[in-house]
């Protein structure tokens, strides 16, 4: 899935039509690579959203954007508003077939001429840009990011450079007129598979687009290069001018391919993807409603990925501490469990002390305590007298009896901080918003894992939700309610469910609470079995087979006074082992939360 040259083409013919003559009112920078133009045409508003995200880069007419702005613009949203805000839009152009869109601005200076500037979008993985420059001598303004020659030998983008465009790929412009003669000898000049040849020989052309006209003149798109025929290579030839003869008459069909047993995103092009015909396709006249369609959540995804780095970081660092620290705490009550040892040792030596003297290193003794009398080697400090050596065994028997008792405790401690922990790193992967991320970073600072910042605010002690559980429908109707974090958790099963509901956890494994919303109703077993489906997915064991999943009415349900968020304890359960799918979560799924 990528914005290639297609698609590219597709967008700045759509920005073309929608925005040429049109006036930027407002400039905002919600995410330090990402700008959203305001622009009004024709008696219309538009969102011009232009993002240099490194995992989702890409240009679009936003019709749903929620992102709020920082209370004080950045330094680069600020040079956008003196030099473009308030001017009008002269043309959009695609670079090329580049990954490259350029859009000129014309407004007045602050000596109120007439000038133009250009922002230029490159649409590039993690070299995207944004970049503003002078359109008459090509001057950079500034960069969304800036490139030093520290980064960068080859090409450099700092504000007063000249702007240059990235290194030439030595690619045909598949736009252009290309006879069969020079399309067969660039596709032979290549040594692999037919397809590969195709993206990597012609520009702007993604590989799903190679494997789609593969598909299209019904060549095998792994025949290597040197086993397609004339005829082969004539069919490709024939395909590829149609599509191409299709893009430079502006005809489009956008689309996105979906999987609806998952429901997931496949692909999506400006094309009909004819490869994908046994699956679902979602149809938009528009390009940029697609992609809006498409990376609304993905992009949420990724910030949040991103914001929660630090976050996640910290955690592993303290699991890994924990990991060790209960690995060692384990070797000690195995080296306590020979307690008794030393107190047989003791005795032997009170017992034989006539047979020892002070100097002596080691003692050979009848184990009186073993019905055999089997001889024991004991080993003694000679700097120690008989009865000194015999109060030291003794010592050390009580204190590893003591120590027995405690280890065990504090055994107990570190499983119970591992499984919080863990559980967070579940929630910070549930998380489908910033919300979500803000309340986990909170309840860290409650119990004491991060640094609360405003230390003047009183902490409010009620449950209150900024965002909504996940929400299914079981096959026979019932309710089902996921927490995404442990406050959802908490809430879900302290606050929503009834006595008589049905409560599900992987057992011993940290997880999501899971409800059954019953309204005085007997589940039935499949809706039991979904429920424990539910259960297993959201949880650690989600790529697992066989999960043993507990459930119980939530009157069985206890919260000890002072234990984390989340921690709960039971009993009188049950167990179902269940092996989750995609699928079925797909199919439950309730698309608005409740």
């Amino acid at each position: 899935m990528a914005l290639d040259g297609l698609v590219i083409h597709s967008i700045v013919d759509e920005l073309h039509s929608k925005l040429l003559g049109g006036k930027i009112d407002k400039v905002h920078q919600p995410e330090n690579d990402e700008i959203v133009l305001h622009i009004r045409n024709n008696k219309e508003n538009f969102k011009l959203v232009l993002s240099a995200s490194a995992s989702n880069p890409r240009a679009y007419l936003a019709s749903d954007y929620k992102k709020e702005n920082p209370m004080q613009a950045p330094m680069f949203c600020m040079l956008f508003r003196k030099h473009v805000q308030g001017g009008n839009i002269v043309n959009i152009s695609q670079v090329g077939f580049e990954r490259i869109i350029k859009i000129s601005v014309e407004s007045y200076d602050e000596l109120k001429e007439k000038t133009t500037k250009d922002i230029i979008i490159e649409i590039m993985g993690r070299h995207s840009n944004i970049i503003l420059t002078h359109s008459y001598d090509n001057k950079i303004v500034d960069s969304a990011k800036r490139i030093p020659p520290s980064i960068s030998r080859v090409r450099q983008l700092l504000p007063g450079l000249t702007y240059t465009l990235p290194p030439e790929q030595n690619k045909l412009n598949p736009l252009d007129s290309i006879s069969l003669q020079d399309f067969t000898n660039t596709i032979k000049d290549f040594q692999g598979n037919i397809f590969k040849s195709i993206y990597s020989k012609f520009l702007g052309i993604s590989p799903i687009i190679a494997k789609e006209i593969c598909f299209r003149a019904k060549v095998n798109e792994k025949f290597d290069v040197n086993e397609c025929s004339l005829e082969d290579l004539n069919s490709i030839y024939v395909e590829f001018s149609n599509l191409f003869k299709d893009i430079n008459s502006n005809n489009y069909n956008p689309c996105i391919v979906i999987d609806e047993d998952i429901d997931k995103v496949i692909d999506f092009s400006c094309i009909n993807l004819s490869i994908f015909s046994d699956i679902s396709f979602i149809n938009n006249n528009s390009m940029s409603k697609i992609l809006e369609d498409y990376y609304k959540t993905k992009d949420i995804k990724d910030r949040i990925h991103q914001r929660s780095s630090d976050l996640r970081k910290s955690i592993s660092i303290k699991l890994d501490r924990l990991y060790n620290k209960l690995k060692k705490q384990k070797e000690e009550l195995v080296e306590s469990e020979n307690a008794d040892i030393y107190k047989v040792e003791g005795e032997l030596i009170t017992s034989y002390i006539y047979m020892i003297e002070k100097g002596m290193e080691i003692v050979e003794v009848s184990n009186f305590y073993d019905p055999d009398y089997k001889t024991v080697t004991i080993k003694l400090n000679k700097n120690l007298t008989p009865s000194e050596n015999a109060q030291k065994l003794f010592k050390k028997y009580s204190k590893m009896k003591t120590a027995k008792i405690e280890i065990t405790h504090q055994i107990k401690i570190s499983e119970e901080e591992i499984n919080y922990l863990e559980n967070i790193l579940l929630s910070i992967e549930n998380c489908e918003n910033l919300a979500e991320l803000l309340d986990i970073r909170e309840e860290l600072g409650k119990v004491g894992y991060l640094k609360i910042q405003n230390k003047g605010n009183k902490v409010n002690k009620e449950t209150k939700l900024t965002t909504k559980p996940n929400e299914f429908i079981s096959s026979d109707g019932f309710t089902i309610l996921v927490g995404k974090n442990n406050k959802q958790n908490d809430y879900l099963t302290l606050k929503v469910a009834d006595n008589n509901d049905i409560w599900l956890h992987t057992k011993n494994i940290p997880g999501s609470h899971v409800i059954i919303k019953c309204d005085g109703k007997e589940p039935s077993d499949n809706t039991l079995v979904e429920a424990a489906s539910l259960a297993a997915y959201f949880s650690k064991a989600k790529m697992s087979s066989k999960v043993p999943v507990d459930y119980t009415l939530k009157k069985n349900i206890k919260k000890p006074n002072g234990s984390k968020p989340g921690m709960v304890i039971y009993e009188t359960n049950s167990t179902v082992y269940v092996t989750p799918t995609e699928e079925l979560v797909a199919k439950l799924k309730v698309t608005n939360s409740i």
